[in-house]
């Protein structure tokens, strides 16, 4: 029987973003405070529509806005993992990603009651020691990798990169790998930034973006019996009038096509049942 499965996702990084960026001054700090305004509205959206989402909140997010980090969960949505900081892995020790990890996990389980089952690298960038840490921290899955963009697969370690050599892929581990991509993400399509060394336009008109959402899901239906798509939003890119709107359109769209709506550890979960 056909199925097909959309994780509708939202990094509430508030803040933490711009601080790990080094703009700290007031109107980029305004920039992450409009990201609670989004956040009520996505609320009230999701429950409209009767939508469980996957929220991935940062442990500074959770600290520094508590009252609306508890009212997501209350809502009964999964809460995970986006790091302590915003900071990417990448850039980080091994010690200081383990020790980052630990913690925005207690904060976690302190707001909803249970350590995250799910992990989002910050900017998406993994360090060679990602996949290992939430093995070792009993993580189900990963949505931080490019693979594939219906189909959920294992995430590997070990891989050999070198430029003269072919690639020598390492073991596949327990770890369910839940693909996104850049395209399916409002942050590049909407947001503008200026720093020293490059502008990030942005600013796309938001029916453009709508289309290719619908399209990717489209295409999804046609070509797989079963299979997930997932959505990243920011709560202050997403939540701005005329993109809430086109938000309300594509979930009216995609369900008028037989979208079946979950959260990213059931959607995880179901696959490993296949």
């Amino acid at each position: 029987m056909a199925r097909h499965i959309v994780c509708l996702s939202f990094d509430f990084d508030a803040l933490s973003g711009f601080i790990s960026r080094g703009l700290t001054t007031p109107t980029p700090i305004s920039r992450g405070e409009f990201g609670v305004i989004g956040a009520q509205r996505l609320l009230k959206l999701l429950a409209r529509f009767d939508i469980k989402a996957t929220w991935f909140i940062p442990g500074h997010t959770i600290e520094t806005y508590p009252e609306p980090c508890r009212a997501i969960a209350a809502a009964g949505h999964e809460v995970a993992h986006h790091g302590w900081t915003h900071v990417p892995p990448a850039d980080l020790t091994r010690e200081q990603e383990e020790a980052g990890l630990v913690r925005a996990n207690e904060a976690i389980r302190r707001l909803a009651g249970a350590p995250a089952r799910g992990y989002r690298s910050p900017s998406w960038d993994l360090s060679p020691h990602t996949i290992e840490l939430l093995v070792k921290h009993g993580f189900l899955y990963d949505s931080s990798m490019m693979g594939h963009d219906h189909i959920p697969y294992r995430a590997r370690i070990g891989d050999v990169i070198t430029l003269e050599e072919p690639t020598r892929f390492g073991a596949a581990t327990s770890l369910v790998e839940m693909p996104i991509s850049w395209s399916l993400d409002d942050h590049p399509h909407f947001e503008y930034f200026r720093t020293e060394r490059a502008t990030l336009p942005g600013l796309r008109a938001a029916s453009g973006v709508e289309e290719n959402w619908f399209g990717d899901f489209d295409y999804m239906v046609r070509e797989y019996e079963w299979g997930v798509i997932t959505y990243t939003c920011h709560p202050y890119v997403i939540g701005r009038g005329h993109r809430m709107l086109m938000l309300e359109r594509l979930i009216e769209r995609i369900a008028a096509r037989g979208a079946v709506f979950a959260t990213m550890e059931e959607a995880a979960r179901e696959w490993l049942k296949r």
